[in-house]
Parts: C-alpha cells; sequence; structure tokens
C-alpha cells in the first residue's frame, strides 16, 4: 500500500488557511441591517420612567415609577432614629 492513500484526511496547509481565516473576519462588515420583529417585541419599553430607592442593606434599586405608586405606604414621615434603626445602624 502507498503512503498516500492511508491517510485519512486532507491536509491543511497554513497557505490554506489564511483565506479561511481572512473571509470569517469579513462577515462582521457584511451586516445584516434588518431586524427580526421577535427581537423587536422582546425589547424593554423605553416609555417607561424609573427611580432610585434605598434598600435597608444600602444598596440602591432602580424601580418603575408605576410600581411606586401603586405601593403602600405604611408610614409617611419617620424620624431620624427610627430611619437608622430601619437600616440597621446605632446611633
Amino acid at each position: 500500500m502507498d503512503k498516500k492513500t492511508e491517510k485519512k484526511g486532507i491536509q491543511i496547509s497554513r497557505r490554506g488557511i489564511l483565506p479561511i481565516l481572512g473571509g470569517t473576519l469579513l462577515l462582521p462588515l457584511l451586516g445584516f441591517g434588518k431586524t427580526s420583529i421577535a427581537d423587536e417585541i422582546l425589547l424593554p419599553e423605553e416609555d417607561e420612567e424609573y427611580q432610585t430607592l434605598l434598600k435597608p442593606d444600602g444598596t440602591s434599586v432602580r424601580v418603575k415609577v408605576s410600581t411606586v405608586k401603586n405601593s403602600k405606604i405604611i408610614q409617611k414621615n419617620i424620624s431620624n432614629e427610627s430611619f437608622l434603626n430601619w437600616l440597621g445602624r446605632k446611633l
């Protein structure tokens, strides 16, 4: 048997890989201008307004304004002492 017939695959040299590599680098430049309808539906609504609120552990969180308006107010005006106690800090 010949050594050439025993080989299982085709050898690819460096010179053969370069055009493939160059072609894959050009793919992002082609681009696909249109977005699908499914992508437009999944995008979040930009009309919603957000408000930054403080959590008891001291971190801030962004919440929709509509959620804040629909929330139940437990105590309207609080003192500094009760606020610090709510945060878990001592005077």
